[in-house]
């Protein structure tokens, strides 16, 4: 188990520890090599993606240095077909670290940026597309997370990735998604940070929806919402000046990000962008037309605001690999006709959990605004609170104070749980 000094000191540390001239340092060299379209060079050492990729590689080499040997990195390889903005077989690589957790390690937290980009054209592989913003900074905010986190120990594992094919239509991470629900990995959380390089003190969360029946609501509470919940939470505690603002949408209008293949597949993911973007410098060549500089320069990003973007990933990553998982089977018993609210759920099995908390909000709340804790129970009657009024959740406590995001209860029709009545405790 992870000692419980390390909510103390780890997480602060590591938010001190972050820093805006090693995240410049990723995103120009990045932009140095040319172009990283997928379609561009995968063998010369100074342009094209294979330079980027081969760079990339070393760099989370040197960081698994500092892990004592818990963290270990590959190149995940495979060859696209034509198709979608490919016009010939094309080598796509993932580069992905993997930093494996202590006590409770097929439990997955992922983060990621993609490290191809493109100009006007997706399928011009010779032009120079710098891509500083769209998204050397999202692999910066990776790699920047990656070099602090490594030398710690965390109960779940975490995976930095850096991913290609994303501009030729999320090849990369696709293919890595379906691989993992091939093998049946358990990914509790995916943070895809595209396009976070120029903004001043907020970043956009992008988290959708369930699809529920409308009876019963729900709709706001998916898992990928409730680790949205989670990371306004988190980045309210440790950069408080920092605001994060929750989009109820799977992405914007027109796009599409490396989260989408993970939702794909069921596991819960969201989308980190800066709030008012430049299109300007997306998907442009580099030129000057009518007095206006067009293309993705790095002198346009702003390396204060991509560290402070991997200090949310950061926090928010460690606080998920701390924190015992999100409680299971969480329902609410509605075999009754009362004021009261009947749950039940799943007891957790961690070393490091200590106890459970009831949450509930007012069914327009964005937020959790109340909470109780309940000791090591797995059932509780919320007395007085109705749960025709709000909306519930229940959390994981862990012993050093982590918190699991909240599981949002489905109904039943069962008899109350045998500890209705009992004070929290």
């Amino acid at each position: 188990m992870i000692a419980a000094i390390l909510l103390a000191t780890a997480i602060p540390q590591m938010m001190r520890q972050i820093d805006a001239r090693h995240v410049e340092h990723t995103v120009r060299t990045l932009v140095s090599f040319g172009t990283r379209s997928t379609l561009s060079s995968q063998d010369d050492p100074k342009r094209g993606i294979g330079a980027a990729r081969d760079w990339l590689d070393q760099q989370f080499e040197d960081i698994a240095k500092t892990s004592d040997g818990r963290m270990s990195v590959e190149l995940v390889s495979y060859e696209q077909q034509p198709g979608n903005r490919i016009p010939s077989p094309t080598k796509i690589t993932d580069v992905v670290a993997t930093l494996r957790g202590t006590e409770s390690p097929d439990r997955i937290y992922v983060v990621s940026g993609h490290y191809d980009s493109m100009c006007s054209s997706p399928t011009d592989a010779q032009c120079d597309a710098p891509g500083a913003d769209d998204d050397a900074s999202g692999v910066a905010v990776a790699l920047e997370a990656a070099r602090v986190m490594a030398p710690h120990k965390f109960n779940a594992t975490v995976i930095f990735m850096a991913v290609a094919g994303e501009e030729q239509g999320l090849y990369g991470s696709t293919y890595f998604a379906k691989q993992a629900k091939e093998k049946d990995w358990d990914i509790d959380g995916m943070l895809d940070n595209d396009i976070v390089g120029n903004g001043t003190n907020t970043l956009r969360v992008f988290a959708e929806a369930n699809q529920v029946t409308p009876a019963i609501g729900g709709e706001n509470d998916s898992t990928s919402r409730q680790l949205a919940r989670l990371i306004v939470d988190t980045a309210g505690k440790y950069i408080p000046n920092f605001h994060v603002w929750m989009i109820y949408r799977r992405d914007r209008y027109l796009r599409s990000g490396d989260h989408v293949p993970f939702l794909e597949q069921g596991y819960p993911a969201i989308r980190f962008t800066e709030p008012h973007e430049n299109y300007h410098h997306q998907h442009q060549n580099v030129r000057v037309e009518n007095g206006i500089q067009y293309g993705d320069l790095p002198e346009f990003d702003k390396w204060s605001y991509i560290a402070n973007v991997a200090r949310v990933n950061t926090a928010t990553l460690a606080t998920l690999a701390l924190a015992p998982a999100r409680p299971k089977d969480v329902h609410i018993l509605t075999t009754r006709l009362t004021n009261d609210t009947d749950l039940e759920w799943t007891a957790n099995s961690e070393p490091y959990f200590d106890h459970y908390e009831v949450v509930w909000r007012d069914t327009t709340s964005p937020v959790w605004t109340h909470s109780v804790a309940v000791g090591r129970e797995t059932a509780y009657t919320a007395k007085d609170i109705s749960k025709d009024n709000y909306i519930f959740g229940v959390r994981a406590v862990a012993k050093d104070g982590m918190k699991s995001p909240a599981s949002y209860p489905t109904p039943v029709r069962r008899g109350p749980p045998a500890s209705a009545g009992k004070p929290p405790g």
